[in-house]
């Protein structure tokens, strides 16, 4: 047991309960706090105070739960927003949707109406758990004061649990401000994890050991799973062909020999086994349909398996020792299967070579207009190796997960599979936070900005510096060409105001930015956003005729 009061030598003084919350919440290894200012949670913030728990706050609560959700997502890590009652917790509902499709570890605490005046129309009286049960792992009141730290504390180990995920916890405001019978708190939990089913592995090292061409998909899972050196064992092993998306990206460094992102259409259509892991068979990988092969499904949890999966080709639990074990078991390939391999897999660099010289004009040439790969080879040009890449946005940031390279694990973020927009701001703080010493860049198409640009404010008054690259085509892309080609060149609601100086938003509230039309103008304008040391829009006016190719709306 710990007791959170300094000098023990001393008369204990009451905390309120609230206060004691950030105290439990701080020894579990908790150190910042994401919030918007709200009267219900007051004492949440002098327990950060007393814990010296770092507190950030944001113009939106929507916001603030993204870089809940960021810092999770780049530290492996469970983390908390903060929010007041009412509309405070249901501002929040699309970050926490997002984190229960990604699987990101928050914890959510909402304040409450009074209990002792609940029914009678306190303001912002409504039951948040009625809502936020459905999309949370658990959704709890706290209803007296020595239920308060033991309650988030449990909430905050159930996030970390296989398979992570957001929890929610409210407080009634005159529970929050009160304090428990005692200081102390109980020590920290270990999380749950789930162990595999050594004949599922052995089923499926059967069929990677007698494939040829072999293609193994790490997804977001390997990442937050603690498995990325796993994952790089088995895929060295096998000599397989790699295919990474997601936070899976940069698992195995996009330069890896046996990494291909450019060539995975052809991997696909020639491929006779793949082995997706730590991701969904849903629509971003055709709902694990990849031409002839066999599919298998690797999961961190059982209840992670797709249900329309094959179950004698799943498995499931922690990824590292079922990867681990994966590995040892089907070993690395012998005789015909291993040459036919290593011919396959040079053929696919082959291809992906061919098609990185395709784009070579269209990422680095020259013109009267932008194309919007163009923004990304610009980017490319001047990114480290360790920077943190960050997509919020449609048509813009489709370009993002195609052009960008990933060279390091935990430094890619994107709206996931939930798809939600409006991250960028929230996901920047987090990856300044996280990562004070590495270039920070915001993808952010210019109907994206329109959700959180208002907490721009929020990162210049916090002094969180990043350069954010706005693709300004005037429109929303992905719908206006989509519904075009449904309704025989008519569209409607997809138009924005064109030309709009997004980059003076940010300056008017202290930050910095500038305007870009040219293409060759690009590269600079970004050096001289990471080198400004305020938030900086490089503001790209792109060619509003060009749209990204896809075959439908929806992947």
């Amino acid at each position: 047991m710990s007791d959170p009061v300094s000098d023990n030598a001393q008369p204990e003084q009451p905390i309120a309960s609230g206060a004691l919350a950030m105290h439990a919440l701080k020894a579990a290894g908790v150190d910042n706090l994401f919030t918007l200012s709200g009267g219900h949670i007051f004492p949440l913030y002098d327990g950060c105070r007393q814990a010296d728990v770092a507190l950030w706050d944001f113009r939106h609560e929507q916001s603030a739960t993204f870089a809940a959700e960021g810092l999770a997502k780049l530290t492996r890590r469970p983390q908390v927003a903060a929010l007041t009652a009412g509309p405070g917790v249901t501002n929040s509902v699309s970050a926490v949707a997002s984190a229960r499709f990604g699987g990101s570890p928050i914890l959510v605490i909402g304040g409450r109406a009074p209990a002792a005046t609940w029914g009678t129309g306190s303001l912002q009286e409504i039951d948040h758990t009625a809502f936020m049960g459905p999309l949370t792992k658990q959704a709890v009141t706290a209803m007296t004061p020595d239920e308060v730290a033991p309650t988030v504390a449990e909430a905050l180990r159930v996030a970390g649990s296989t398979h992570r995920g957001p929890t929610f916890v409210d407080i009634p405001m005159d529970v929050v401000f009160t304090p428990g019978s005692s200081n102390t708190i109980a020590d920290p939990t270990a999380p749950d994890t789930v162990d595999h089913d050594p004949d599922d592995v052995a089923r499926i090292a059967r069929r990677l050991a007698a494939a040829s061409h072999p293609v193994l998909i790490g997804g977001t899972d390997v990442w937050l799973d603690g498995a990325v050196e796993a994952f790089t064992a088995l895929a060295e092993t096998t000599g397989a062909a790699v295919i990474q998306n997601g936070m899976g990206r940069g698992c195995m460094p996009a330069d890896h020999p046996q990494v291909l992102s450019r060539a995975r259409g052809a991997a696909f259509k020639t491929a006779d086994l793949v082995v997706v892991i730590g991701t969904p068979l849903d629509f971003r990988l055709g709902f694990g349909t990849f031409g002839a092969a066999d599919t298998v499904h690797i999961a961190d949890h059982p209840a992670q398996l797709s249900t329309h999966a094959d179950p004698a080709a799943t498995a499931a639990g922690s990824l590292a020792p079922l990867l681990t074990a994966l590995a040892q078991q089907t070993g690395g390939p012998a005789g015909d299967t291993a040459d036919e391999r290593r011919s396959w897999l040079s053929s696919m660099a082959d291809i992906e070579q061919a098609k990185r010289d395709e784009d070579t004009d269209l990422l680095t040439g020259d013109g009267e207009t932008i194309h919007p790969a163009r923004v990304y080879g610009a980017l490319q040009e001047v990114l480290d190796r360790d920077a943190v890449v960050i997509g919020d946005g449609g048509d813009f940031v489709s370009y993002a997960g195609r052009y960008v390279q990933s060279y390091q694990p935990g430094r890619w973020l994107d709206p996931g599979p939930y798809g939600c927009l409006g991250t960028g701001m929230g996901y920047s703080a987090a990856a300044r936070i996280a990562h004070p010493d590495s270039q920070v860049v915001l993808m952010l198409g210019d109907g994206a900005a329109g959700f959180s640009l208002m907490d721009v404010e929020s990162l210049v008054r916090q002094k969180l510096p990043v350069v954010m690259v706005v693709g300004n085509n005037g429109m929303w892309a992905l719908e206006k060409y989509p519904m075009q080609a449904m309704y025989n060149g008519w569209d409607a609601a997809a138009d924005l105001q064109p030309n709009l100086p997004y980059h003076q938003v940010v300056e008017a509230m202290n930050g910095a930015g500038e305007v870009v039309t040219k293409p060759q103008d690009i590269a600079q304008a970004i050096r001289r956003g990471f080198d400004a040391g305020v938030p900086y829009m490089v503001n790209v006016m792109t060619d509003p005729s060009v749209a990204y190719p896809r075959s439908t709306a929806l992947v």
